[in-house]
């Protein structure tokens, strides 16, 4: 599997000279295997993808939501391949008991808060609720859990010859009760995340944001991360979903937390940015 971050930004894009390091793109994250290509997210990360993958006439394409939330799904409009006729995207979201997929993405793509409607896009597009148990695409094992976000949010595994991805974006583990009390089957998230790879991982707050006004807000704590990090046993853990209002400094400053916190061994926490590559 080759692994690439094309925007790693939570909530809300955040362009400007502040955050150049890290990048101002909401989430979405390139996954390559062989000829196979899955999209982790549709954030505005997507745009610049869709560019490269246009130049290369990508044909088959596979989009994977963890939830329907703005700063994930913005991008899918200005993602070239969906006007290209040629296209086949298939996109893969959190069931509901309400509304299909489709009909929840077609809120978005239509007036006035986007100028075209869902039915107006040339690509074919097909759009199927996530199962319960683990499917394959081409041989990429996938399985999804719900997980503690507001909202029908989910968590990816991603399986291949032994590897393991785990991607948990928007995640609040711990809400208030710390995760080094909690069995395994009561920490949310821990079957996605146990002993993966790389593990892709919320840590949007430092600890005092987190605990002076932003518990239940769905994002995890620097502090939470770790502890969910060290309990899931991870080898490479890839801290995500910057805070749109934290500028590069900032957010180094909670990578440098967490390097403080790690009591793990291999590899120590790193954050993510736009460009950042792992082959596995």
């Amino acid at each position: 599997m080759h692994l690439r971050v094309w925007g790693c930004r939570g909530s809300l894009p955040a362009p400007g000279r502040d955050t150049l390091h890290y990048g101002g793109n909401t989430s979405s994250v390139e996954v390559r295997l062989d000829d196979t290509l899955v999209i982790l997210d549709a954030g505005t990360g997507i745009c610049a993808l869709g560019l490269k993958l246009a130049r290369e006439r990508r044909r088959r394409i596979h989009l994977l939501l963890t939830h329907l939330h703005l700063d994930h799904i913005e991008g899918l409009g200005f993602f070239a391949p969906i006007w290209s006729p040629e296209t086949e995207l298939d996109i893969w979201g959190p069931p509901s008991s309400m509304r299909t997929i489709a009909a929840r993405v077609a809120r978005y793509f239509s007036p006035p808060l986007f100028p075209m409607q869902l039915s107006d896009v040339p690509a074919r597009l097909r759009f199927h609720d996530v199962p319960a148990g683990a499917w394959e695409i081409d041989g990429l094992r996938i399985r999804a859990e719900r997980v503690a976000h507001l909202g029908p949010t989910l968590a990816y595994r991603l399986e291949e010859d032994g590897r393991a991805v785990a991607y948990i974006p928007d995640h609040e583990p711990a809400l208030g009760t710390p995760i080094e009390l909690r069995t395994s089957d009561w920490i949310s998230g821990f079957s996605i995340a146990e002993k993966a790879d790389v593990l892709f991982h919320d840590s949007q707050y430092s600890e005092a944001e987190y605990e002076d006004d932003k518990l239940g807000w769905g994002h995890s704590s620097v502090a939470d991360a770790v502890a969910f990090a060290l309990r899931s046993e991870a080898q490479r853990v890839v801290l995500f979903h910057h805070d749109p209002q934290h500028s590069d400094a900032q957010v180094s400053t909670i990578g440098e937390r967490a390097l403080e916190l790690w009591r793990g061994g291999g590899r120590s926490p790193e954050l993510a940015f736009e460009g950042m590559e792992i082959d596995l």
